[in-house]
């Protein structure tokens, strides 16, 4: 018996929720999902079970013309999926016209990036606040374990995750590369400056005097904490910077830990860095995520283009010759 697009609509809500348990708020996102297609789709006397794959790409271009994001076609695409699947699985359809669709492709966006003069500004903070004696131990401890994050994190580029999980061990480096245990349990190597080794030391060296140093946490983290995992957390990190660039003039929400890890890349590569180098420093196994950060080269040639080229506006500004004026 022939089943209307709402009825349709119904029985995969039903499905859903009773077979996968999903949440009031998914089922309200495909509810609006599914309506807009059977929006399209009854305007054109179509019904799911019998509207074919050119139907749905039409759709699909339909969302393209409305300027849409292509997050939001992505999602919509997949609740197409889910519904003709349910549809093809429960006897309903002989076949699924939406397996040959394909999602639009996304943009990755940019890195959000610090200047190297406001990366500085927040160090040169830390490294202030670090120097200060502080009303108690554990208010001294805390400006110092943040200095040594920020310098440690710009030196290096580390995840995060890796960061704050650095062995007590980091702190006794003598040579100058640290061994890093990343994602999927692969170890690699990051150059380590004489300032950061000098940083994790006098850190080290603080605990030490304050009494710190001796608990289990603390001989087993560089960063020792009283949490669950033992040593501090990244969302602890995160706040702790957003409050320094909101001392510093910065906006907060523009700062973050791994912004400081995407200035660390991007200002390699300004500076001249082999990017295969890059890649290997931040522990990407794919090259074309650390491409990524070459936007900086392109804005840095093309701003060397637009200042040196006979024929750019700006160039031609400070040349009268080629304005047509004489010297």
């Amino acid at each position: 018996m022939p089943i209307s697009n709402r009825q349709a609509i119904n029985l995969f809500l039903d499905a859903m929720s009773a077979e996968k348990g999903a949440s009031p708020n998914t089922l309200d996102a495909y509810q609006k999902d599914l309506d807009d297609l059977d929006g399209t789709l009854s305007g054109k006397k179509m019904r799911f079970e019998t509207c074919d794959t050119d139907a749905l790409r039409g759709y699909l271009a339909d969302l393209a013309e409305r300027d849409l994001a292509a997050s939001t076609v992505a999602r919509k695409l997949s609740a197409i999926r889910q519904l003709f699947g349910f549809l093809y699985r429960d006897g309903f359809r002989s076949d699924d016209p939406s397996t040959p669709l394909k999602a639009p492709k996304r943009n990755r966006p940019l890195p959000k990036i610090l200047t190297v003069q406001e990366v500085d500004r927040l160090i040169e903070a830390a490294r202030f606040n670090a120097s200060l004696e502080g009303p108690t131990p554990k208010r001294q401890i805390r400006a110092m374990r943040l200095y040594v994050l920020l310098e440690l994190l710009y030196a290096t580029g580390l995840r995060v995750s890796e960061l704050v999980s650095l062995p007590a061990s980091a702190a006794h480096q003598d040579g100058q590369f640290l061994a890093v245990v990343g994602k999927g349990s692969k170890e690699r190597l990051v150059p380590l400056s004489d300032r950061a080794k000098e940083a994790m030391r006098d850190y080290r060296r603080l605990l030490t005097d304050t009494g710190g140093a001796g608990t289990p946490t603390a001989r087993q983290w560089l960063f020792p904490s009283s949490g669950d995992t033992g040593h501090y957390t990244r969302q602890a990190f995160a706040r702790e910077l957003k409050s320094l660039a909101d001392d510093v003039g910065l906006k907060a929400a523009s700062v973050s830990p791994h912004v400081l890890r995407h200035a660390f890349a991007s200002h390699l590569l300004q500076n001249g860095a082999n990017l295969r180098a890059v890649q290997k420093l931040l522990g990407h196994s794919d090259i074309s995520t650390t491409q990524i950060y070459t936007h900086i080269m392109d804005e840095k040639l093309m701003e060397l283009v637009e200042q040196h080229h006979p024929l750019s506006d700006k160039s031609a500004a400070n040349h009268p010759k080629l304005m047509g004026k004489k010297e």
